[in-house]
């Protein structure tokens, strides 16, 4: 007979674990999270609801189709963290595709969303279907420049507004596309994690805590840190870039690799009244000519992608499991940013780097500040191919999950995996399920803007990067 609330650990609190601690014990088991650090979701940055795929043109249209409806169940699960505001995708005129490569994908994408919302009208998270994305040729946007910015931006015209008064036209082709991908707000998200897993009484929470052994038993598994050793019926690997040093703990195989990668956070004084879409310049990865993100928040904050070895990207920051140990082992540089902290020299300059990558298409952003430390953390990757974006979680020995999400929108999935697996090993009753519309929460949207002022702080960012851009 399945026991009526199996014991279950954690080993970290970013977006994976903390999302399956709360479907865990929405399902009634009973959950322990270990996490390192002193709050949840404080792993690598996430800013983006990749509904979609539209960032990453080399991977294929099933991986796009994918992320879509897991992006819609992740905006369905965290609204609060959702910021609704359209996303520009552009290509550089020197691009070797065109934007026309797009088209085939995008109706794809468009005719999935419109089935998906026709199924459940839950699923219209990305406003309607038939607007899903916008194509703009230059006269289309020369228009636009004579037009009011408007405060509060009510259709993808007035989207396009600031970008038609400010981008360089002349560097890029046409059309350039508005997308219905939404920004996502790691600090509102953490902030929810935090109030939701301290007040559920399934949900024992250790912060600040280290796991210094897992050893498998007879029936399970012991889980030693500093204080105490405690027993478990299943453990899950949610150890983000770590998940190799629980692997080496357990004795599994793997092969993953990890990837070092950097935001950059800055303020554009003189647009701080106004509401911008994001904005995706594409661009060739690891090259001079890599990809610019331009990511928006309240007061004139933005955040910044140059996918170029000098901004983003580092030399020797994407490393790989060996036979002797599934842990990619970074260069110890690296390692210091993630446990110990930045220059503000080594800031500044890469801070300037991307500012100068994305004023090559918005001159007038040259004059941004750096506002912040960067956002900053690495990425595992599950086995060998550096363009994955789809991955959830695998099982390789009886009551064991090794979480593998390489984007946060994945972790649904992950989490009803797991969820089948404890049925399976009848660790659970087989009827147990949790549906989307179970996981909502009586937590007030005050009361988790002020705990991400609160992790803003902490974390030593920006206030208003506590906000959303659209409320």
């Amino acid at each position: 007979m399945p026991q009526t609330q199996p014991k279950i650990a954690i080993v970290g609190g970013g977006i994976a674990g903390s999302t399956a601690a709360r479907f865990l014990a929405k399902a009634g088991a009973k959950v322990t999270l270990f996490e390192k650090a002193a709050s949840l979701v404080s792993g690598p940055p996430f800013c983006h609801l990749h509904a979609g795929g539209n960032l990453y043109p080399e991977i294929s249209d099933e991986q796009c189709l994918t992320l879509l409806k897991q992006s819609i169940d992740f905006a369905r699960l965290y609204p609060h963290g959702v910021d609704h505001r359209p996303t520009i995708v552009a290509l550089p005129a020197y691009c070797n595709r065109s934007t026309q490569h797009l088209m085939p994908r995008l109706e794809k994408l468009r005719a999935r969303y419109a089935a998906l919302v026709a199924d459940n009208a839950e699923n219209q998270v990305l406003g309607d279907p038939s607007i899903y994305f916008k194509c703009y040729e230059r006269e289309a946007i020369e228009a636009l420049k004579n037009e009011t910015v408007k405060e509060k931006p009510q259709t993808l015209d007035e989207w396009m507004i600031p970008f038609a008064q400010k981008a360089d036209l002349d560097k890029l082709q046409f059309p350039v596309i508005l997308v219905q991908e939404y920004g996502l707000n790691l600090f509102r998200i953490g902030a929810r994690l935090m109030l939701e897993l301290k007040k559920d009484p399934n949900i024992t929470l250790h912060l600040s805590t280290d796991v210094k052994k897992v050893q498998r038993d007879t029936d399970g598994w012991s889980v030693q840190t500093d204080t105490k050793t405690e027993t478990f019926d299943y453990l899950v690997n949610a150890a983000g870039y770590q998940t190799g040093k629980i692997d080496d703990m357990v004795g599994v195989p793997c092969e993953r690799m990890v990837e070092f990668k950097a935001a950059y956070v800055t303020q554009w004084e003189a647009e701080s009244a106004y509401l911008w879409p994001e904005i995706i310049f594409q661009g060739e990865r690891g090259t001079p000519r890599g990809m610019g993100q331009f990511t928006p928040y309240p007061q004139g904050h933005v955040q910044l992608h140059g996918m170029t070895k000098d901004i983003t990207l580092y030399e020797d920051g994407l490393v790989a499991s060996t036979p002797l140990s599934c842990q990619p082992q970074l260069p110890q540089n690296l390692v210091e940013k993630i446990e110990a902290d930045w220059t503000w020299r080594e800031t500044k300059e890469r801070t300037q780097k991307a500012i100068k990558h994305l004023s090559r298409f918005i001159p007038s952003f040259a004059l941004a500040k750096t506002a912040s430390k960067p956002l900053f953390g690495a990425q595992q990757i599950p086995g060998s191919d550096p363009t994955l974006r789809v991955a959830e979680v695998a099982f390789p020995i009886p009551r064991y999950a090794r979480c593998e999400i390489v984007k946060v929108s994945s972790t649904i999935d992950m989490a009803y995996a797991i969820l089948e697996n404890l049925v399976s090993l009848g660790l659970m009753e087989e009827a147990t399920t949790v549906e989307m519309d179970d996981m909502s929460t009586s937590i007030e949207a005050e009361a988790i803007t002020k705990e991400a002022e609160r992790l803003c702080r902490m974390r030593e960012y920006p206030e208003a990067m506590a906000h959303l851009c659209v409320p």
